[in-house]
């Protein structure tokens, strides 16, 4: 399980987008996302730098 704090997510647009973006690479992922504090948890195979990139690709920028 991978928790990220990420900046930018403003809608439902946005949550869509980043789950698509993790999703494009690992169609089996798990993505939770609270668009009120912009918390990301997922289950995924890929590895925490690849999630990273996809996220940050997509336009949204990780806190932490």
């Amino acid at each position: 399980m991978l928790n990220l704090q990420v900046s930018g997510m403003t809608c439902g647009g946005c949550v869509n987008a980043v789950t698509r973006a993790i999703q494009s690479q690992d169609p089996q992922a798990l993505v939770t996302i609270d668009l009120a504090t912009q918390h990301i948890e997922l289950n995924t195979t890929l590895s925490n730098e690849q999630v990273r990139q996809l996220i940050e690709d997509a336009g949204f920028p990780i806190v932490s």
